[in-house]
């Protein structure tokens, strides 16, 4: 029987071990083979003959819910999705208990604020934080019961039932509700004292602040769920079908294999297909990333989403719809997001062991008093209150904060960091694969050098070269048109030789100007031996020669290129100090490759890599024991900074390759990739930092908690003490400085080596 994979939408995760929960779930399964991923919400599964009616039931036996994904070309595409139903309910729900849980907070720990009977107004206020506002701590809790776990959930649902439970059997059936009662602010309390204490400003303040963790933490997950969608907004929307010589426009979607479609300069290619009639140049750079367009011609084939940029196309629809090359493209980053393996989250991974260690202790708390002759009222004092000095109030900050702060700065810096499931990455990373176009490069095409025949100048020349080519809407042709100083006469009898050049008549002189060889074999043009020699060497180094003639005498030339950034030297030697090796990716030749390393200063280059190719480089770098930063800002990186163990997509970039990466610099200055790892690795400091004191704060006062001398007061201002701790440390993130400014001046200009 064949294997098949299956990939299934997996609803109620609220940490990482319920990924992990699913996953062993699954596996259990008779040749069933699973991965289950948090931050996507999607379980891929690579099964034999199991039908998917079981794996979702598997699933949802769990406590989870399961079911198949909506194909991609089946949902709409409106630009503007509406806003997540469930980040709507938890920002409602946050918004609700906060407002509910100041007053609390506030007559709680200001005795001035005690007027007679407060405390029933507390209850009142309380009561639905307890209950609504908590509940989804306590359904998670239940259901991680169920199946016989404890989470993060589970010591939240626990603090706050048994603060709130206990303060219900003070206030009825204890002295706390007496007219006239105050809350007492002592560092150790007799344990007798436990039913006069009330502990409804923990029961609420717990609540609002892992509900603010969890809303942070949400709308940060949300936003990496967006890549494929980014993918399916870049085709094209609408076609010009062409029916017995009649155009008819219709929607993508109704298109079929075997219609023919007319395509206009300009204009997408609406769906993969072979050109019957036309010639043209295609721009491509947002599928492959690369600036320079391919010349296509009849008999070539094209692929959809990609932009005409030159003459009138007529194209027979091969593929359409799931098909087609860009369905693939985002298949692949699909698969490579799913596959990604996330790092487990520091909190969930202590919190693996602490939150068993903390129901334990406040068992035994609770046996010992009882077995050493304490009465019930002692016994269930302490072990409240050793709960709630365990209670994980900061340690649900520690993250977020952190977070905020730092990506708040970076944000001023022109860094945009996905959320904390990235940070831990940037401390191991130790390779940076960059891609060339868009990336080392500025990604447009620009004059680089001008080289005039005797008796010419190069104003003459560019001048006389931007006339020929005035009419043409090729990038080389707008380069060289915006680089003449004045403005070009206007020309006549223009005509364009796709792949090849332009004619045109120019102040009464027939000029051509393009490729060299065909300027010389089409037109009779003698080029002389050293301008031919220089012409090949500048096009082996990546850039694109054209000759200019004049009544069949030959002018000059001028080389069109694209340029390398003036910060991209200086930004690979701070990889290097930070201890990265800098690879270069390119899909263009090994000699225009070397020719860009060596003006920035790479040794490692990966040249003649397909779009499809890139995600395996990465994987195979990998598998050679790297943990691999990707920077990159086409489509065809998209796959690659999903599958890099660090996505870093410049801001200039496409949004599917901005969406599917785990760091965006917004300038699009690739030094300041150099401050994005630097600040990335400054806040997973912080988070690890924060962790520390916030477990260090509770760990401390357990024994005395456990011993009954703790006031369950001091538990809470512990608690209250380690979030000032936490998030004053969180606010020194706002002090992190970007590196100085560039030290190493770099010529811009891809220029070959000039001849002896």
């Amino acid at each position: 029987m064949s294997t098949v994979d299956v990939q299934l939408e997996i609803s109620g995760m609220t940490c990482a071990s319920c990924a992990t929960r699913i996953e062993r779930k699954l596996n259990k399964l008779p040749g069933v083979e699973a991965t289950v991923n948090y931050a996507t919400e999607k379980a891929r599964v690579r099964t034999d003959g199991v039908e998917t009616a079981e794996l979702i039931a598997a699933v949802e036996s769990a406590g989870y819910g399961a079911a198949l994904p909506v194909p991609i070309f089946d949902e709409p595409t409106s630009t503007t999705p509406a806003e997540d139903p469930e980040l709507v309910l938890l920002r409602r729900r946050l918004l609700i208990t906060t407002a509910l849980a100041v007053p609390v907070a506030l007559m709680s720990m200001i005795p001035a604020l005690q007027f007679p009977n407060w405390q029933w107004l507390a209850l009142a206020l309380t009561a639905p934080v307890a209950v609504w506002g908590a509940w989804p701590f306590h359904r998670a809790a239940f259901v991680n019961a169920r199946h016989g776990a404890a989470t993060m959930d589970t010591l939240i649902s626990l603090g706050v039932i048994a603060s709130f439970g206990w303060s219900l059997y003070a206030l009825f059936f204890g002295m706390a509700g007496m007219p006239g009662m105050h809350m007492t602010f002592t560092l150790f309390s007799t344990p007798e004292s436990g039913s006069g204490e009330i502990y409804l400003e923990v029961t609420a303040l717990v609540t609002v602040f892992i509900l603010a963790g969890r809303y942070a933490e949400a709308r940060a997950k949300k936003s990496s769920s967006e890549a494929l969608h980014a993918l399916l907004h870049l085709g094209a929307k609408d076609a010009t079908r062409l029916v017995d010589g009649l155009e008819q426009h219709v929607p993508v979607a109704q298109l079929a294999v075997g219609d023919r479609v007319l395509v206009r300069p300009g204009e997408k290619i609406p769906s993969d297909g072979l050109i019957v009639d036309g010639a043209s140049a295609i721009d491509a750079s947002m599928l492959t990333g690369e600036s320079i367009p391919v010349e296509v011609t009849t008999g070539s084939r094209v692929v959809g989403a990609t932009l005409n940029v030159g003459g009138r196309l007529i194209v027979e629809i091969t593929r359409v719809g799931a098909d087609t090359e860009l369905a693939r493209m985002q298949r692949l980053m699909d698969e490579a997001q799913t596959g990604k393996a996330r790092v487990q989250r520091l909190a969930d991974r202590v919190s693996a062991i602490f939150v068993p260690v903390v129901i334990l202790l406040a068992i035994i708390a609770f046996v010992g008093w009882l077995l050493v002759g304490g009465s019930l009222d002692v016994a269930f004092t302490a072990a409240v209150a050793t709960l709630i000095i365990a209670c994980p109030c900061a340690l649900g900050l520690a993250t977020p904060t952190a977070l905020l702060v730092g990506t708040g700065r970076g944000s001023q810096l022109g860094i945009l960091i996905r959320g904390p499931q990235v940070l831990e990455q940037t401390r191991l990373v130790d390779t940076i694969v960059l891609d060339k176009t868009g990336t080392i490069t500025r990604g447009t095409m620009t004059v680089t050098t001008v080289r005039p025949a005797p008796g010419i100048t190069e104003d003459e020349l560019l001048r006389i070269a931007a006339s020929a080519e005035w009419g043409s809407e090729h990038p080389v042709a707008r380069a060289i048109v915006a680089a003449a100083d004045s403005v070009p006469p206007v020309a006549e009898a223009f005509a364009s030789h796709a792949g090849f050049g332009v004619q045109a008549i120019v102040d009464g002189s027939f000029v051509v100007a393009g490729r060299p060889l065909w300027v010389e074999d089409q037109w009779g043009v003698h080029l002389p031996i050293q301008s031919r020699s220089e012409a090949e060497t500048v096009e082996a180094a990546g850039a694109t020669v054209i000759a200019v003639a004049r009544d069949g005498e030959f002018l000059g030339t001028i080389a069109v290129s694209d340029t390398v950034k003036p910060t991209s030297a200086e930004a690979i030697a701070r990889f290097r100090a930070l201890g990265l090796r800098p690879v270069l990716l390119t899909g263009d030749n090994e000699g225009a490759g070397q020719h860009i390393a060596a003006i920035v200063g790479i040794d490692e280059v990966l040249a003649g890599v397909t779009p499809a190719g890139k995600l395996d480089v990465i994987r195979e770098l990998q598998s050679a024991g790297r943990v691999v930063a990707m920077v990159g800002d086409g489509v065809n990186d998209a796959a690659a900074l999903a599958a890099a163990d660090l996505g870093v997509a410049m801001g200039g970039g496409t949004d599917a390759a901005i969406a599917a990466s785990d760091v965006t610099i917004a300038s699009g200055d690739l030094l300041v990739v150099a401050d994005a790892i630097r600040l990335a690795r400054r806040t997973l400091g912080t988070i690890k930092g924060n962790l520390f004191w916030a477990f260090a704060y509770n760990i401390a006062a357990i024994p005395i908690a456990m011993l009954g001398l703790l006031n369950p007061l001091v538990a809470a201002a512990a608690m209250a003490l380690s979030s000032v701790f936490v998030v004053t440390n969180s606010l020194r993130l706002r002090r992190f400085q970007p590196a100085s400014p560039p030290t190493i001046a770099v010529d811009t200009a891809l220029r070959a080596p000039q001849p002896a």
